[in-house]
């Protein structure tokens, strides 16, 4: 996502994932929280339900992973820096709904402990970078893991591709959210969002890969125990 003055933003110079207070009207910051509470009772009951002894400390290794990744920032164009968002990450490595619980918890600790995103926008970053991100990374992965006997580089393609996706479709997100809220018409708020985020995207999906590779020579077999609950929920 990018990380930018918040000031930024009015003028769409160098937009961000993370939304300040102020910059969506009630009713979207409403929707947000409502959408992404749905989603997350959701989340809470399907992980209780497929939660292994080894599934717990997972999830805090990669929460406390994405949390310090994330505050490494690497430039983009224009004076711009983007970090990992983590939704794909997540959802390749947890499923998608210990993911939705691992990056809301994310979002959320970024929002109270650094003002990284306002807290009445809280439902909104989290709908975006928390749902949005990790439902669009998983689907998106194992849809290119399904083929992965066909050779090895069709799993990190899939891992780059989930990454990208998941940062365009954020991002998409962000950009209704500000239109629907009147702080910026669309005319100039879709390509500036866009543009920046797929640019981003591409240190998004470098920085996924890397972490796939690790763990497929490292840990293979966290990947493998993922495969089978996604073939199972196929």
């Amino acid at each position: 996502m990018a990380a930018v003055d918040p000031s930024a933003l009015i003028a769409i110079e160098a937009p961000a994932l993370h939304i300040p207070d102020g910059f969506v009207s009630g009713p979207v910051a409403g929707a947000g929280f409502a959408l992404s509470g749905i989603a997350i009772a959701v989340a809470v009951r399907a992980t209780n339900r497929n939660l292994g002894e080894r599934m717990v400390p997972l999830m805090g290794v990669m929460a406390a992973f994405i949390f310090a990744v994330q505050m490494m920032n690497f430039p983009v164009a224009g004076g711009t820096s983007g970090h990992l968002v983590g939704g794909a990450l997540a959802a390749i490595l947890l499923g998608p709904w210990a993911a939705i619980i691992v990056m809301t918890s994310v979002v959320g600790l970024q929002a109270l402990l650094f003002q990284d995103g306002g807290l009445a926008a809280l439902g909104d970053n989290v709908f975006n970078m928390g749902i949005i991100a990790v439902l669009v990374g998983y689907g998106v992965y194992w849809a290119f893991a399904r083929f992965a006997h066909i050779a090895p580089w069709v799993r990190l393609a899939g891992a780059f591709a989930a990454a990208w996706l998941s940062v365009q479709f954020a991002a998409l997100a962000t950009t209704f959210e500000l239109v629907l809220s009147d702080t910026s018409p669309l005319s100039v708020a879709l390509p500036a969002m866009m543009g920046v985020h797929a640019v981003i995207g591409i240190g998004e999906g470098l920085i996924t890969v890397a972490a796939v590779a690790f763990v497929l020579a490292t840990r293979r077999d966290l990947l493998e125990a993922e495969a089978e609950v996604a073939m199972s929920e196929a």
